[in-house]
């Protein structure tokens, strides 16, 4: 079976959009990252990971209604899909697999 493999970036958005479910768009995916991980990131950074995230099939998306805040326009929503839920538990079974195999010393750092 072909694994699939994912940058950590590409890991990040993709955890972002299942933890705000239903209420995933570009702007909330950024402002979720920037919540989790504390470091700072471009919407445009986002938004492109999210349409190739699309196109890989991991994420789904349909466009929301208008809103007057939005001057009109309207938001696109992303969803997980399956492949892509599938995507972030092999990603997590095998970092899980490299912690339990760490050897307790190999993370402490020696003056050596």
């Amino acid at each position: 079976m072909r694994k699939t493999f994912l940058g950590e970036f590409e890991e990040i958005v993709l955890l972002a959009v299942a933890v705000l479910d239903a209420g995933a768009y570009g702007v909330s995916v950024t402002l979720e990252i920037e919540k989790q991980t504390g470091r700072s990131v471009g919407f445009n950074t986002v938004h492109t990971t999210l349409q190739r995230l699309e196109e890989k099939g991991f994420l789904s998306s349909k466009m929301g209604g208008a809103t007057a805040e939005r001057g009109g326009r309207r938001k696109r929503f992303f969803r997980l899909t399956a492949a892509g839920g599938k995507a972030l538990k092999e990603v997590k079974d095998i970092r899980m697999q490299f912690w339990e195999a760490l050897p307790p010393k190999a993370m402490y750092l020696s003056g050596r």
